[in-house]
């Protein structure tokens, strides 16, 4: 036990349960012995114990092979068809065994027979990687890359890449003498069983024939040149992958995708492979991790921008990007100039500029120690030069000439040239703008309908109008007729601007309503709104018009992005209108809706209210259950959880973990994601939600702001059961809180028991016996304040089984055993079913497995408690059925 406790205090703990096998081994005490499958088709036999690391099980297996390039090689588990990555670190093994037998119970299979196993296999290369250092490391990747052909895990867009390979792995098996039955095997071990049926297998035998010729090349050559093709081909294949959430950063079509970091930079790739967004490591200027609570973020900042991403693996991202970044820069023979050097006095040391890109010569011998020698590429003279003026770039090969301008004064170049553009945009606004619309939508069906989209006077079409428009601007909905007809109702636009007149007044949100309550549902229409609005914004000499064309960009941009295509225009559109206060506003608050998912309602009141009144913050009062409330500023992106988050912060609580916000409206208290309407009365609440790891006194805040008010309201409702000696302490600690310390309010007690005893508890004793009880303990608590009698009270209850739960009170008639009207108390430990009336739980243990089976209309839930196989299902009717599911 001792060596075992070492070995998991130095490996981390688990994180899951014992799997079968390891409980089948403990009366033994022995190690588990298994196999790793190596690429070669040889399975290694290695042991396994309880803390076994997948970094120890790749040295095992580097060590039995004499694999000593081990970069890259990780562990992989497979069950049926699916395989997944382990790493070479420090993922405990048995874990992922544990979590195949628990896809096996999920299936109703036995643990025991669960079909795991275990391989070794290459998954990541370096950006500086040499096939000739490790032959054992190349055989095995070589091996890895025709087998993945076969699979179809490595596709090529082209057959001859597939014939070059075949061919590349006939000369490395067979040597140039030329065999059909040679080519046949080949072409079994090399092409995808899915290309043989389209082409049959003939023909890929006379395509491999026809291509092959003497090669003047050893063996180890050949498989070293395989590799190293299939290393560029399938660059992205030989990644490590993230699923992270973009916080901050320039604007992309997505906000949550995946990152894949490899040997050529860091790819943004969304749920379908698509890529987002491309950084080469030459471009990457700093990476570092950063932690806010309980949130791991990662700061990658390039020469075009930065970019903070959310992830709970921020920690790896940053060292697997630091080690490239940092490899590449100590093997790099490319660096810039950060200053002029000029040694007119000395030929030996080199003239150059700041900016310059020079190549060095790190082994040429230089004038002194603290010097390199170096060509200049500008200019193609050499010299010496001194190395505190070098910055070294991230590459092995020479940079481009536009990468090297932006790569050392990249924000200097970067502002200077957008300064330019936002220049060049300024001369001729209109122009800019009917541009940008030629480059979008022109390609559109001109037949009929208006005469102005032929000729000159087709330009019009891309500025103000006060006439509505006969179809959509977007050529992309003209054969949509639903979509058309909505399209092609700008009214409201103009009703909004003031450019068409209005017969009956109209309120604000009832026009806003009417802009952007189908685009909300439709998101084919966002483009149209936002070149509609921008359409009326150009060339409008009327002041009030725009500033209300500007509100209803600010409105737009807060609600939904425009496509990726039209995206840049949008933007180009803002930046080039800096005197219109709006429009920084507008164009951060793009960028930020970029970053998060489109809202599903048209603006609220509040957001309507608050533009008019030419005032971008939005502030929203929120009530707490102590009775108090605070004012929080918030956005039109603004998620609960960044509002919890941001409340938890004002407060300065422990953390925002648990709390959760609520509407109360006319009628009942819901989740704000179950309000059908934006703009119904409610108050926001805001109030702990969950209780895990709630321990009274370690956040007295907590304790007094929330954990305190909402649970002497549970416990005055009765729905604990408690002992007639808990009530009387806990009586007299709520009539301290109420009274403090006086004393001449003994006399009212009897009248103040709705405030200190349960409801269903007041008549066990008669009001005076309560009085005589309640003084008595109030006495026995004096010295202590009003917050300690509130902390008191709590950890009294803390020690109670539905401490924290949250309670409904249910209709049932499926089950005639169990109470009509059943009290269900959640909390940390389970459900209980509980009795109203004698406080019995019906189901005296932990609820082992529960589930919800199905959520009907109205207020009625179905739940099966018991196990899967033997249970009792209920069918429950409460008017909080959201809120306890």
């Amino acid at each position: 036990c001792i060596e075992r406790l070492k070995r998991i205090v130095a490996n981390g703990p688990r994180k899951e349960l014992p799997c079968w096998i390891e409980l089948q081994v403990k009366s033994r005490r022995k190690p588990i012995d298994t196999t790793v499958e190596i690429q070669d088709g040889r399975n290694i036999e290695i042991q396994l114990n309880s803390s076994s690391t997948s970094e120890e099980v790749c040295q095992d297996v580097a060590n039995d092979i004499g694999l000593k390039d081990t970069y890259g090689f990780s562990l992989y588990i497979r069950l049926y068809d699916k395989m997944w990555s382990l790493g070479n670190s420090g993922a405990h093994v048995l874990d992922a065994i544990s979590q195949c037998e628990e896809e096996m119970r999920r299936q109703g299979r036995l643990e025991k027979d669960t079909p795991w196993s275990l391989s070794l296999r290459k998954e990541l290369f370096t950006p500086w990687h040499e096939s000739k250092l490790d032959e054992v490391s190349t055989d095995l990747i070589y091996r890895q890359i025709i087998k993945g052909i076969k699979a179809g895990e490595y596709v090529a867009d082209k057959d001859d890449d597939y014939i070059q390979l075949a061919i590349m792995h006939y000369y490395i098996m067979f040597g140039s003498e030329y065999s059909v039955e040679n080519v046949t095997k080949v072409v079994n071990e090399c092409i995808t069983t899915q290309l043989i049926e389209s082409k049959s297998k003939t023909r890929w035998t006379q395509f491999i024939s026809s291509a092959h010729k003497e090669v003047n090349q050893s063996i180890l050559c050949m498989v070293r040149e395989l590799v190293d093709i299939a290393r560029k081909k399938w660059a992205i294949h030989f990644s490590k992958f993230f699923e992270v959430t973009m916080m901050s950063g320039p604007p992309l079509p997505k906000s949550r995708f995946i990152v894949a970091i490899n040997w050529t930079g860091i790819f943004f790739m969304d749920e379908r492979n698509r890529q987002l967004h491309e950084i080469p490591y030459i471009a990457v200027r700093k990476v570092q991790e950063k932690r806010y609570g309980l949130t791991f973020l990662c700061l990658l900042i390039t020469i075009t921008g930065e970019y903070v991403l959310k992830s709970p693996e921020a920690e790896k991202i940053v060292t697997l990007i630091e080690n490239n970044v940092e490899g590449l820069r100590q093997r790099s023979v490319f660096a810039t100039a950060q200053q002029d050097s000029s040694k007119s006095d000395d030929p030996l040391f080199l003239v150059c500029k700041r900016g310059d890109l020079l190549q060095v010569d790190k082994e040429k011998s230089a004038p002194n120690e603290s010097c390199f020698i170096a060509t200049n590429k500008r200019t193609g003279s050499s010299g010496a030069v001194y190395k505190k003026i070098l910055l070294f770039l991230p590459t092995l090969t020479e940079p481009t000439s536009n990468t090297e301008a932006l790569v050392f004064l990249a924000k200097r170049h970067f502002s200077k040239m957008w300064h330019s553009c936002l220049t060049l945009h300024l001369a001729n606004r209109t122009a800019l703008v009917q541009t940008i619309f030629k480059l979008f939508v022109p390609r559109r069906s001109v037949s009929g309908g208006r005469q102005g989209y032929k000729g000159g006077n087709r330009e019009k079409l891309w500025v103000i109008s006060r006439e509505p428009l006969k179809q959509p601007l977007l050529k992309v909905l003209v054969n949509n007729s639903e979509l058309s007809n909505l399209a092609c109702s700008p009214l409201p636009i103009l009703k909004y601007m003031g450019d068409y007149p209005i017969k009956h007044v109209r309120s604000p949100v009832e026009l806003t309503d009417q802009i952007f309550g189908p685009a909300t549902k439709h998101e084919e229409l966002r483009d149209e709104i936002y070149c509609q609005i921008m359409r009326q914004m150009t060339a409008n000499s009327n002041s009030l018009s725009m500033e209300r064309g500007w509100q209803l960009m600010w409105l737009c941009s807060g609600l939904f992005p425009p496509s990726w295509d039209l995206l840049k225009h949008t933007q180009c559109f803002l930046e080039s209108r800096p005197r219109y206060p709006l429009a920084a506003l507008c164009l951060e608050r793009l960028q930020e809706i970029c970053r998060s998912k489109p809202r599903n309602l048209p603006p609220h009141f509040v957001e309507v209210d608050a533009i008019q009144q030419n005032s971008p913050k939005i502030f929203q009062k929120v009530h707490f259950p102590d009775d108090t409330t605070d004012i929080v500023e918030v956005t039109s992106t603004t998620t609960i959880g960044d509002m919890c988050i941001s409340i938890a912060s004002q407060l300065i609580l422990y953390s925002p973990e648990g709390y959760g916000l609520y509407l109360k409206t006319l009628t009942k208290v819901v989740l704000p994601n179950t309000v059908s309407s934006t703009n119904l009365p409610s108050l926001v609440l805001f109030k702990r939600k969950l209780w895990f790891n709630v321990n009274p006194g370690k956040d007295v805040k907590a304790d007094l702001t929330f954990h305190f008010p909402q649970e002497r309201s549970k416990y005055l409702r009765g729905y604990h059961d408690c002992t007639k000696e808990d009530m009387i302490t806990l009586g007299g600690l709520l009539f301290r809180v109420k009274v403090e310390s006086d004393m001449s309010q003994f006399v009212m007690i009897p009248k103040m028991l709705k405030d200190l005893v349960p409801a269903d508890q007041q008549k066990i004793m008669s009001p005076d016996e309560w009085k005589k009880h309640i003084i008595s303990s109030y006495k026995q608590q004096s010295g202590i304040t009003v917050d300690e009698a509130k902390i008191d009270f709590l950890k009294i209850i803390s020690s109670w089984p539905t401490f924290g739960c949250a309670f409904f009170e249910v209709k049932q008639t499926c089950e005639s055993s169990y109470p009509a009207i059943l009290l269900i108390g959640i909390n940390k430990q389970g459900v209980r079913l509980v009795d109203p009336e004698t406080k019995v739980c019906s189901i005296k243990s932990t609820i082992y497995l529960y589930f919800y089976s199905s959520l009907s209309k109205g207020n009625s839930f179905q739940m099966t408690i018991g196990t899967m196989f033997r249970g009792i299902t209920f069918v429950c009717e409460t008017p909080n059925v959201s809120d306890g599911l």
